[in-house]
Protein backbone atom coordinates (compact mmCIF):
# COMPACT_ATOMS: atom_id res chain seq x y z
CA UNK A 1 0.00 0.00 0.00
CA UNK A 2 2.82 2.42 0.84
CA UNK A 3 4.24 2.05 -2.69
CA UNK A 4 0.84 2.92 -4.12
CA UNK A 5 0.88 6.12 -2.07
CA UNK A 6 4.44 6.82 -3.30
CA UNK A 7 3.30 6.62 -6.90
CA UNK A 8 0.06 8.57 -6.43
CA UNK A 9 1.24 12.24 -6.51
CA UNK A 10 3.59 11.78 -9.46
CA UNK A 11 1.05 9.75 -11.42
CA UNK A 12 -1.56 12.43 -10.80
CA UNK A 13 0.74 15.24 -12.00
CA UNK A 14 2.10 13.42 -15.05
CA UNK A 15 -1.38 12.16 -15.90
CA UNK A 16 -2.71 15.72 -15.88
CA UNK A 17 0.02 16.96 -18.21
CA UNK A 18 -0.38 13.97 -20.55
CA UNK A 19 -4.14 14.49 -20.77
CA UNK A 20 -3.71 18.16 -21.62
CA UNK A 21 -1.30 17.31 -24.45
CA UNK A 22 -3.39 14.41 -25.74
CA UNK A 23 -6.69 16.26 -25.60
CA UNK A 24 -5.15 19.36 -27.17
CA UNK A 25 -4.55 17.11 -30.17
CA UNK A 26 -7.78 15.10 -30.09
CA UNK A 27 -10.24 17.47 -28.39
CA UNK A 28 -8.80 21.00 -28.75
CA UNK A 29 -12.16 22.69 -28.09
CA UNK A 30 -12.42 20.95 -24.72
CA UNK A 31 -8.91 21.97 -23.71
CA UNK A 32 -9.33 25.52 -24.98
CA UNK A 33 -12.39 25.94 -22.78
CA UNK A 34 -10.58 24.27 -19.89
CA UNK A 35 -7.61 26.65 -20.27
CA UNK A 36 -9.87 29.71 -20.26
CA UNK A 37 -11.69 28.48 -17.15
CA UNK A 38 -8.40 27.55 -15.50
CA UNK A 39 -6.96 31.00 -16.22
CA UNK A 40 -10.06 32.60 -14.68
CA UNK A 41 -9.62 30.35 -11.64
CA UNK A 42 -5.97 31.41 -11.44
CA UNK A 43 -6.99 35.08 -11.66
CA UNK A 44 -9.51 34.75 -8.84
CA UNK A 45 -7.09 32.73 -6.73
CA UNK A 46 -4.32 35.30 -7.31
CA UNK A 47 -6.59 38.11 -6.14
CA UNK A 48 -7.74 36.06 -3.16
CA UNK A 49 -4.18 35.24 -2.12
CA UNK A 50 -3.07 38.84 -2.65
CA UNK A 51 -5.65 39.95 -0.09
CA UNK A 52 -4.36 37.36 2.37
CA UNK A 53 -0.78 38.47 1.70
CA UNK A 54 -1.56 42.12 2.36
CA UNK A 55 -3.44 41.22 5.55
CA UNK A 56 -0.56 39.06 6.80
CA UNK A 57 2.01 41.71 5.91
CA UNK A 58 0.07 44.37 7.80
CA UNK A 59 -0.30 42.14 10.84
CA UNK A 60 3.40 41.24 10.80
CA UNK A 61 4.38 44.91 10.80
CA UNK A 62 2.04 45.48 13.74
CA UNK A 63 3.54 42.56 15.65
CA UNK A 64 7.05 43.91 15.06
CA UNK A 65 6.07 47.07 16.96
CA UNK A 66 4.73 45.24 20.02
CA UNK A 67 6.88 44.96 23.16
CA UNK A 68 6.11 41.28 23.69
CA UNK A 69 8.38 40.98 26.73
CA UNK A 70 6.28 43.63 28.48
CA UNK A 71 3.06 41.85 27.54
CA UNK A 72 4.28 38.74 29.32
CA UNK A 73 4.03 40.61 32.64
CA UNK A 74 0.32 39.72 32.87
CA UNK A 75 1.30 36.07 33.38
CA UNK A 76 2.63 35.39 36.85
CA UNK A 77 4.49 32.29 35.70
CA UNK A 78 5.99 33.50 32.41
CA UNK A 79 9.55 33.31 33.76
CA UNK A 80 9.11 29.57 34.13
CA UNK A 81 9.12 29.26 30.31
CA UNK A 82 12.49 28.17 28.95
CA UNK A 83 13.48 28.17 25.28
CA UNK A 84 15.61 25.34 23.95
CA UNK A 85 17.21 26.61 20.74
CA UNK A 86 18.79 24.06 18.40
CA UNK A 87 20.98 25.29 15.53
CA UNK A 88 22.10 22.35 13.36
CA UNK A 89 25.36 23.08 11.56
CA UNK A 90 27.09 21.25 8.73
CA UNK A 91 29.74 23.18 6.81
CA UNK A 92 28.45 26.75 7.18
CA UNK A 93 31.17 29.42 7.50
CA UNK A 94 31.99 31.05 10.83
CA UNK A 95 30.46 34.41 9.80
CA UNK A 96 27.03 32.84 9.31
CA UNK A 97 27.03 31.13 12.71
CA UNK A 98 28.37 34.22 14.44
CA UNK A 99 25.62 36.44 13.00
CA UNK A 100 22.98 33.99 14.21
CA UNK A 101 24.40 34.05 17.75
CA UNK A 102 24.73 37.84 17.65
CA UNK A 103 21.00 38.05 16.98
CA UNK A 104 20.34 35.75 19.93
CA UNK A 105 22.51 37.95 22.11
CA UNK A 106 20.41 41.01 21.17
CA UNK A 107 17.07 39.38 21.92
CA UNK A 108 14.98 40.83 24.74
CA UNK A 109 14.56 37.76 26.91
CA UNK A 110 16.38 36.60 30.08
CA UNK A 111 19.49 34.81 28.85
CA UNK A 112 19.35 32.31 31.70
CA UNK A 113 16.05 31.09 30.22
CA UNK A 114 17.70 30.26 26.90
CA UNK A 115 19.15 26.78 26.46
CA UNK A 116 21.33 26.95 23.34
CA UNK A 117 22.63 24.00 21.36
CA UNK A 118 25.02 24.36 18.44
CA UNK A 119 24.68 20.94 16.83
CA UNK A 120 27.65 20.13 14.60
CA UNK A 121 28.22 17.07 12.42
CA UNK A 122 31.16 14.72 12.92
CA UNK A 123 31.35 14.32 9.15
CA UNK A 124 32.00 18.08 8.83
CA UNK A 125 35.46 17.51 10.28
CA UNK A 126 37.85 19.73 12.18
CA UNK A 127 36.62 22.93 10.55
CA UNK A 128 33.20 22.61 12.17
CA UNK A 129 34.78 21.77 15.55
CA UNK A 130 36.98 24.87 15.39
CA UNK A 131 34.03 27.10 14.53
CA UNK A 132 31.97 25.61 17.37
CA UNK A 133 34.82 26.11 19.83
CA UNK A 134 35.21 29.72 18.73
CA UNK A 135 31.47 30.37 19.10
CA UNK A 136 31.47 28.86 22.57
CA UNK A 137 34.47 30.97 23.55
CA UNK A 138 32.85 34.20 22.32
CA UNK A 139 29.31 33.71 23.56
CA UNK A 140 29.40 31.49 26.65
CA UNK A 141 29.71 34.58 28.88
CA UNK A 142 26.36 35.82 27.56
CA UNK A 143 24.58 32.45 27.57
CA UNK A 144 25.11 30.37 30.71
CA UNK A 145 23.46 27.34 29.11
CA UNK A 146 25.28 26.98 25.79
CA UNK A 147 26.46 23.52 24.75
CA UNK A 148 28.03 21.98 21.65
CA UNK A 149 26.84 18.58 20.44
CA UNK A 150 28.49 16.43 17.79
CA UNK A 151 26.28 14.11 15.76
CA UNK A 152 28.23 10.90 14.96
CA UNK A 153 28.52 9.89 11.34
CA UNK A 154 27.18 6.66 9.82
CA UNK A 155 24.70 5.70 12.53
CA UNK A 156 22.40 2.83 11.56
CA UNK A 157 18.94 3.78 10.32
CA UNK A 158 19.87 7.39 9.56
CA UNK A 159 20.50 9.51 6.52
CA UNK A 160 22.96 12.39 6.92
CA UNK A 161 20.77 15.44 7.38
CA UNK A 162 19.14 17.99 9.58
CA UNK A 163 16.56 15.66 11.16
CA UNK A 164 19.06 13.12 12.46
CA UNK A 165 21.34 15.88 13.78
CA UNK A 166 18.41 17.61 15.53
CA UNK A 167 17.33 14.39 17.19
CA UNK A 168 20.83 13.73 18.52
CA UNK A 169 21.08 17.34 19.73
CA UNK A 170 17.66 17.28 21.44
CA UNK A 171 18.49 14.08 23.30
CA UNK A 172 21.80 15.54 24.46
CA UNK A 173 20.06 18.76 25.52
CA UNK A 174 17.52 16.73 27.48
CA UNK A 175 20.29 15.01 29.41
CA UNK A 176 22.75 17.90 29.81
CA UNK A 177 20.37 20.84 30.19
CA UNK A 178 16.67 20.14 30.77
CA UNK A 179 17.03 17.16 33.12
CA UNK A 180 20.13 18.55 34.79
CA UNK A 181 18.34 21.82 35.59
CA UNK A 182 15.19 19.87 36.56
CA UNK A 183 12.98 21.94 34.26
CA UNK A 184 9.50 20.45 33.73
CA UNK A 185 9.15 19.42 30.08
CA UNK A 186 5.86 21.29 29.73
CA UNK A 187 7.74 24.54 30.48
CA UNK A 188 10.20 24.16 27.61
CA UNK A 189 9.64 25.37 24.04
CA UNK A 190 11.97 24.07 21.33
CA UNK A 191 12.91 26.46 18.54
CA UNK A 192 14.58 24.62 15.68
CA UNK A 193 16.52 26.98 13.45
CA UNK A 194 18.63 26.71 10.35
CA UNK A 195 22.24 27.70 10.96
CA UNK A 196 21.68 31.06 9.23
CA UNK A 197 18.48 31.95 11.14
CA UNK A 198 18.60 35.32 12.83
CA UNK A 199 15.92 36.19 15.39
CA UNK A 200 14.37 39.62 15.85
CA UNK A 201 14.64 41.10 19.37
CA UNK A 202 11.13 40.16 20.54
CA UNK A 203 10.98 36.65 19.03
CA UNK A 204 11.10 34.70 22.29
CA UNK A 205 8.69 37.05 24.02
CA UNK A 206 6.28 36.74 21.10
CA UNK A 207 6.62 32.96 21.11
CA UNK A 208 6.10 32.70 24.88
CA UNK A 209 3.05 34.97 24.70
CA UNK A 210 1.41 32.88 21.96
CA UNK A 211 2.25 29.72 23.88
CA UNK A 212 0.66 31.04 27.07
CA UNK A 213 -2.46 32.26 25.25
CA UNK A 214 -2.90 29.31 22.86
CA UNK A 215 -6.09 27.30 23.07
CA UNK A 216 -4.05 24.09 23.33
CA UNK A 217 -0.48 25.14 24.13
CA UNK A 218 0.87 21.60 24.47
CA UNK A 219 -0.81 20.48 21.24
CA UNK A 220 0.49 23.20 18.93
CA UNK A 221 3.47 24.09 16.78
CA UNK A 222 4.40 27.77 16.51
CA UNK A 223 5.36 29.15 13.12
CA UNK A 224 7.13 32.49 12.55
CA UNK A 225 7.34 34.15 9.13
CA UNK A 226 10.57 33.19 7.31
CA UNK A 227 12.23 36.17 5.62
CA UNK A 228 15.05 35.16 3.28
CA UNK A 229 16.74 38.57 3.34
CA UNK A 230 20.02 38.32 5.29
CA UNK A 231 22.08 38.61 2.10
CA UNK A 232 19.34 39.81 -0.24
CA UNK A 233 21.35 42.66 -1.74
CA UNK A 234 24.13 40.29 -2.82
CA UNK A 235 21.78 37.71 -4.34
CA UNK A 236 21.02 37.63 -8.09
CA UNK A 237 17.57 38.66 -9.34
CA UNK A 238 16.27 35.10 -9.73
CA UNK A 239 17.38 34.25 -6.20
CA UNK A 240 15.64 37.34 -4.83
CA UNK A 241 12.37 36.50 -6.57
CA UNK A 242 12.41 32.91 -5.34
CA UNK A 243 13.30 34.01 -1.81
CA UNK A 244 10.48 36.55 -1.64
CA UNK A 245 8.06 34.08 -3.25
CA UNK A 246 8.78 31.56 -0.48
CA UNK A 247 8.30 34.26 2.13
CA UNK A 248 5.03 35.48 0.61
CA UNK A 249 3.63 31.97 0.38
CA UNK A 250 4.30 31.40 4.06
CA UNK A 251 2.74 34.75 4.92
CA UNK A 252 -0.40 33.80 3.01
CA UNK A 253 -0.49 30.48 4.86
CA UNK A 254 -0.26 32.33 8.19
CA UNK A 255 -3.44 34.21 7.33
CA UNK A 256 -5.14 30.83 6.71
CA UNK A 257 -4.22 29.02 9.95
CA UNK A 258 -6.48 26.07 9.20
CA UNK A 259 -4.01 25.15 6.41
CA UNK A 260 -0.82 26.07 8.23
CA UNK A 261 1.85 23.45 8.88
CA UNK A 262 5.46 23.82 9.98
CA UNK A 263 8.20 24.99 7.62
CA UNK A 264 11.90 25.63 8.12
CA UNK A 265 12.50 27.43 11.44
CA UNK A 266 9.66 26.84 13.92
CA UNK A 267 8.93 25.95 17.54
CA UNK A 268 7.04 23.28 19.48
CA UNK A 269 6.61 22.04 23.08
CA UNK A 270 9.50 19.90 24.32
CA UNK A 271 7.09 17.56 26.09
CA UNK A 272 5.37 16.69 22.81
CA UNK A 273 8.74 16.26 21.10
CA UNK A 274 9.80 13.63 23.63
CA UNK A 275 6.42 11.88 23.49
CA UNK A 276 6.53 11.38 19.70
CA UNK A 277 10.13 10.17 19.76
CA UNK A 278 11.82 13.24 18.25
CA UNK A 279 12.40 13.84 14.56
CA UNK A 280 12.53 10.90 12.21
CA UNK A 281 16.13 10.24 11.21
CA UNK A 282 15.70 8.70 7.77
CA UNK A 283 13.88 11.51 5.93
CA UNK A 284 14.75 14.82 4.24
CA UNK A 285 11.71 17.01 5.00
CA UNK A 286 11.92 16.90 8.80
CA UNK A 287 10.56 20.44 9.24
CA UNK A 288 7.15 19.52 7.78
CA UNK A 289 7.20 15.85 8.83
CA UNK A 290 7.34 16.78 12.50
CA UNK A 291 3.90 18.38 12.16
CA UNK A 292 2.42 15.19 10.70
CA UNK A 293 4.17 13.04 13.30
CA UNK A 294 2.38 15.04 15.99
CA UNK A 295 -0.91 15.08 14.09
CA UNK A 296 -0.99 11.29 13.81
CA UNK A 297 0.39 10.62 17.29
CA UNK A 298 -2.27 12.80 18.94
CA UNK A 299 -5.08 11.50 16.71
CA UNK A 300 -5.63 14.78 14.87
CA UNK A 301 -5.37 16.95 17.99
CA UNK A 302 -2.54 19.13 16.67
CA UNK A 303 -2.37 22.53 14.99
CA UNK A 304 0.09 25.20 13.90
CA UNK A 305 -0.27 28.62 15.52
CA UNK A 306 0.83 31.54 13.31
CA UNK A 307 3.06 34.06 15.07
CA UNK A 308 2.98 36.80 12.40
CA UNK A 309 6.48 37.58 13.64
CA UNK A 310 9.55 37.06 11.46
CA UNK A 311 12.88 35.33 11.61
CA UNK A 312 15.38 36.03 8.85
CA UNK A 313 17.54 33.65 6.82
CA UNK A 314 19.83 33.78 3.80
CA UNK A 315 18.69 33.94 0.21
CA UNK A 316 20.21 31.18 -1.90
CA UNK A 317 23.30 32.70 -3.46
CA UNK A 318 26.62 31.34 -4.75
CA UNK A 319 29.86 33.00 -5.95
CA UNK A 320 28.88 32.56 -9.62
CA UNK A 321 25.61 33.10 -11.46
CA UNK A 322 25.42 29.56 -12.86
CA UNK A 323 26.25 27.97 -9.51
CA UNK A 324 23.46 30.06 -7.98
CA UNK A 325 21.01 28.69 -10.56
CA UNK A 326 22.10 25.14 -9.80
CA UNK A 327 21.81 25.70 -6.05
CA UNK A 328 18.38 27.30 -6.48
CA UNK A 329 17.19 24.25 -8.40
CA UNK A 330 18.56 21.84 -5.80
CA UNK A 331 17.01 23.82 -2.96
CA UNK A 332 13.59 23.89 -4.64
CA UNK A 333 13.83 20.17 -5.39
CA UNK A 334 14.62 19.49 -1.73
CA UNK A 335 11.65 21.57 -0.62
CA UNK A 336 9.48 19.79 -3.19
CA UNK A 337 10.69 16.49 -1.71
CA UNK A 338 8.20 17.28 1.03
CA UNK A 339 5.96 15.20 -1.22
CA UNK A 340 7.35 12.25 0.75
CA UNK A 341 4.90 13.31 3.46
CA UNK A 342 1.94 12.24 1.28
CA UNK A 343 2.52 8.47 1.56
CA UNK A 344 3.44 8.87 5.24
CA UNK A 345 0.25 10.77 5.97
CA UNK A 346 -2.10 8.63 3.87
CA UNK A 347 -0.71 5.43 5.35
CA UNK A 348 -1.10 6.96 8.81
CA UNK A 349 -4.70 7.86 8.06
CA UNK A 350 -5.32 4.31 6.90
CA UNK A 351 -4.01 2.86 10.16
CA UNK A 352 -5.38 5.44 12.60
CA UNK A 353 -9.09 4.92 13.23
CA UNK A 354 -9.41 7.68 15.83
CA UNK A 355 -8.91 10.67 13.52
CA UNK A 356 -12.19 12.10 12.23
CA UNK A 357 -13.09 11.14 8.66
CA UNK A 358 -13.74 14.77 7.70
CA UNK A 359 -10.26 15.72 8.96
CA UNK A 360 -8.70 12.96 6.91
CA UNK A 361 -10.57 14.08 3.79
CA UNK A 362 -9.66 17.73 4.37
CA UNK A 363 -5.95 17.17 4.81
CA UNK A 364 -5.74 14.55 2.07
CA UNK A 365 -7.19 17.02 -0.41
CA UNK A 366 -5.05 19.92 0.84
CA UNK A 367 -1.72 18.12 0.67
CA UNK A 368 -2.33 16.35 -2.66
CA UNK A 369 -3.79 19.46 -4.30
CA UNK A 370 -0.89 21.55 -3.02
CA UNK A 371 1.83 19.36 -4.52
CA UNK A 372 -0.16 18.79 -7.70
CA UNK A 373 -0.56 22.54 -8.19
CA UNK A 374 3.14 23.06 -7.46
CA UNK A 375 4.09 20.66 -10.24
CA UNK A 376 1.50 21.52 -12.89
CA UNK A 377 -0.12 24.95 -12.57
CA UNK A 378 2.73 27.04 -13.94
CA UNK A 379 3.20 24.71 -16.91
CA UNK A 380 -0.50 24.80 -17.71
CA UNK A 381 -0.71 28.59 -17.52
CA UNK A 382 2.53 29.65 -19.17
CA UNK A 383 3.43 26.76 -21.50
CA UNK A 384 0.58 24.42 -22.37
CA UNK A 385 -2.08 27.06 -23.06
CA UNK A 386 -0.97 27.31 -26.68
CA UNK A 387 -1.10 23.60 -27.42
CA UNK A 388 -4.67 23.52 -28.87
CA UNK A 389 -3.52 26.03 -31.51
CA UNK A 390 -0.20 24.32 -32.20
CA UNK A 391 -1.33 20.69 -32.42
CA UNK A 392 -5.13 20.94 -32.62
CA UNK A 393 -7.19 19.85 -35.59
CA UNK A 394 -7.54 21.94 -38.75
CA UNK A 395 -11.21 22.59 -37.99
CA UNK A 396 -10.32 24.02 -34.59
CA UNK A 397 -7.61 26.28 -36.01
CA UNK A 398 -10.20 27.83 -38.31
CA UNK A 399 -12.68 28.45 -35.49
CA UNK A 400 -13.45 31.69 -33.67
CA UNK A 401 -12.37 30.10 -30.39
CA UNK A 402 -8.93 29.34 -31.80
CA UNK A 403 -8.57 32.89 -33.07
CA UNK A 404 -9.58 34.45 -29.75
CA UNK A 405 -7.87 32.02 -27.35
CA UNK A 406 -4.51 33.90 -27.22
CA UNK A 407 -6.22 37.26 -26.64
CA UNK A 408 -8.54 35.87 -23.96
CA UNK A 409 -5.74 34.19 -22.02
CA UNK A 410 -3.47 37.22 -22.40
CA UNK A 411 -6.12 39.57 -21.01
CA UNK A 412 -6.85 37.28 -18.08
CA UNK A 413 -3.15 37.05 -17.26
CA UNK A 414 -2.84 40.84 -17.41
CA UNK A 415 -5.44 41.13 -14.68
CA UNK A 416 -3.69 38.38 -12.73
CA UNK A 417 -0.48 40.44 -12.86
CA UNK A 418 -2.04 42.67 -10.20
CA UNK A 419 -0.91 40.04 -7.72
CA UNK A 420 2.65 40.20 -9.10
CA UNK A 421 2.67 44.00 -8.80
CA UNK A 422 1.49 43.73 -5.21
CA UNK A 423 4.29 41.26 -4.45
CA UNK A 424 6.86 43.55 -6.06
CA UNK A 425 5.83 46.48 -3.86
CA UNK A 426 5.82 44.39 -0.67
CA UNK A 427 9.27 43.00 -1.52
CA UNK A 428 10.68 46.54 -1.54
CA UNK A 429 9.08 47.20 1.84
CA UNK A 430 10.68 44.06 3.29
CA UNK A 431 14.22 44.95 2.24
CA UNK A 432 16.61 45.49 5.16
CA UNK A 433 18.53 48.79 5.51
CA UNK A 434 20.52 49.34 2.34
CA UNK A 435 24.29 48.88 2.45
CA UNK A 436 26.78 51.21 0.83
CA UNK A 437 26.70 51.16 -2.95
CA UNK A 438 22.93 50.68 -3.25
CA UNK A 439 21.29 53.63 -5.00
CA UNK A 440 17.66 54.53 -5.59
CA UNK A 441 17.88 53.28 -9.17
CA UNK A 442 18.54 49.78 -7.83
CA UNK A 443 15.06 49.71 -6.31
CA UNK A 444 13.58 50.28 -9.75
CA UNK A 445 15.42 47.20 -10.95
CA UNK A 446 14.13 45.29 -7.91
CA UNK A 447 10.61 46.07 -9.13
CA UNK A 448 11.29 45.21 -12.77
CA UNK A 449 12.86 41.87 -11.83
CA UNK A 450 9.40 40.50 -10.98
CA UNK A 451 8.79 40.18 -14.73
CA UNK A 452 10.94 37.05 -14.39
CA UNK A 453 8.35 35.41 -12.13
CA UNK A 454 6.74 33.21 -14.84
CA UNK A 455 10.20 31.86 -15.71
CA UNK A 456 11.03 31.11 -12.08
CA UNK A 457 7.67 29.42 -11.51
CA UNK A 458 8.47 26.94 -14.28
CA UNK A 459 12.25 26.42 -13.98
CA UNK A 460 12.40 26.56 -10.17
CA UNK A 461 8.84 25.51 -9.37
CA UNK A 462 7.12 23.02 -11.62
CA UNK A 463 10.21 21.23 -12.96
CA UNK A 464 11.93 20.46 -9.61
CA UNK A 465 8.53 19.51 -8.17
CA UNK A 466 7.95 17.09 -11.04
CA UNK A 467 11.42 15.64 -10.57
CA UNK A 468 10.82 15.12 -6.86
CA UNK A 469 7.49 13.39 -7.50
CA UNK A 470 9.02 11.24 -10.23
CA UNK A 471 11.85 10.18 -7.93
CA UNK A 472 9.30 9.23 -5.29
CA UNK A 473 7.43 7.17 -7.90
CA UNK A 474 10.59 5.30 -8.91
CA UNK A 475 11.76 4.75 -5.34
CA UNK A 476 14.96 2.95 -4.37
CA UNK A 477 18.15 4.66 -5.54
CA UNK A 478 16.12 7.53 -7.00
CA UNK A 479 15.00 8.78 -3.60
CA UNK A 480 16.59 12.07 -2.57
CA UNK A 481 19.07 12.44 0.24
CA UNK A 482 19.52 15.61 2.27
CA UNK A 483 21.27 18.46 0.47
CA UNK A 484 22.70 21.29 2.56
CA UNK A 485 22.26 24.67 0.88
CA UNK A 486 25.72 26.32 0.70
CA UNK A 487 25.85 29.70 2.43
CA UNK A 488 27.54 32.61 0.67
CA UNK A 489 27.87 36.10 2.12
Amino acid sequence: MIRFFDVLPGAFSWGTLFLIVFLSWQKPVWIAIFIILFDIYWLLKSLYLSLHLRAAFKKMRQHLKIAWRERLAIFAHWKEIHHLVILPMADEPYEVIKDSFQSLRKCDYPKEKLLLVLAIEERAGEKAKKIAAQIQKEFSEFFPWLIITEHPANLAGEIPGKGSNETWAAKEAKKLLVDKLKIPYENVLVSVFDADTQVYPEYFGCLAYHFLTAEKPQRSSYQPVPLFINNIYQAPALARIISFSATFWQMMQQSRPERLTTFSSHAMPFKALTEIGYWQKDIVSEDSRIFWQCYLHYNGDWQAVPLFYPVSMDANSAPSFWQTLLNLYKQQRRWAWGVENIPYLLDGFRKNKLILIRSKIYWTFQIIEGFHSWATNSLIIFSLGWLPILIGTADFNQSVLSYNLPAITRNIMMFASIGIASSAILSIMLLPPKPEGIRRRHYLFYLIQWALLPLTLILFGSIPALEAQTRLMLGGKWRLGFWVTPKNR
